[in-house]
């Protein structure tokens, strides 16, 4: 079956992203309230008493805590299943959004940990009514530039990412591509035991 790989590598350049934004850009409220979750990230990663191998569990809980408040990861496994959301039940739809969340944290946590100084450099923001889009290019050390964009939704003035677009590739779209191919095949029970055993969503860290 195929890999989740193309997923997962997107998620760790995010996590890269999310870990690396500038204290001293000036840009409009969206960028600013995903610069004020990467400074908490960076406090949680630069906390002393969080570093020990002892406090990796309280290190991750206090990330993913971090990143839920800023990723509308119930509007992002929505999009990523499109009309075929509405295959399932009240009680299957809550069990996919679990169990989407679940894997794309487990994909990137990790990632925001092994920060190694990466760069960012804002481009544009665009804001029509409740939703945005911001603009960035991650420098690695190498000086190589990696295209990061991110669209939000207002929720009551918070924005929430609900897609993020790496080098022209949207996350939601690359798992609708591929939760479409599942669901041709089999139900949308059947997806979701693939999810919680991870036959098909294991990460592909090759």
């Amino acid at each position: 079956m195929q890999s989740y790989k193309k997923p997962v590598l997107m998620l760790a350049t995010l996590a890269v992203l999310l870990s690396t934004l500038p204290n001293g850009a000036a840009a409009g409220v969206p960028t600013e309230q995903v610069r004020q979750t990467a400074d908490k990230v960076l406090q949680v990663l630069q906390d002393p008493q969080l570093k020990s191998s002892s406090n990796t569990g309280q290190r991750r809980e206090q990330l993913t805590q971090i990143l839920a408040n800023r990723f509308d990861f119930t509007e992002m496994a929505k999009r990523s299943l499109g009309a075929n959301w509405q295959k399932g039940s009240a009680s299957e739809q809550q069990q996919f959004v679990r169990l989407f969340t679940n894997l794309l944290e487990s994909s990137y946590i990790g990632q925001i940990e092994s920060y190694s100084g990466e760069k960012i450099v804002y481009g544009r923001e665009t804001v029509d009514q409740n939703q945005a889009d911001v603009e960035t290019k991650i420098v690695t050390k190498k000086s190589e530039e990696v295209s990061v964009n991110y669209k939000l939704k207002s929720d009551g003035g918070n924005w929430k990412v609900y897609d993020v677009v790496i080098e022209n590739v949207s996350l939601v779209n690359n798992f609708r591509n591929q939760f479409n191919r599942m669901l041709a095949k089999g139900t949308f029970a059947d997806l979701i035991s693939q999810l919680e055993t991870k036959s098909t969503l294991k990460p592909d860290r090759s």
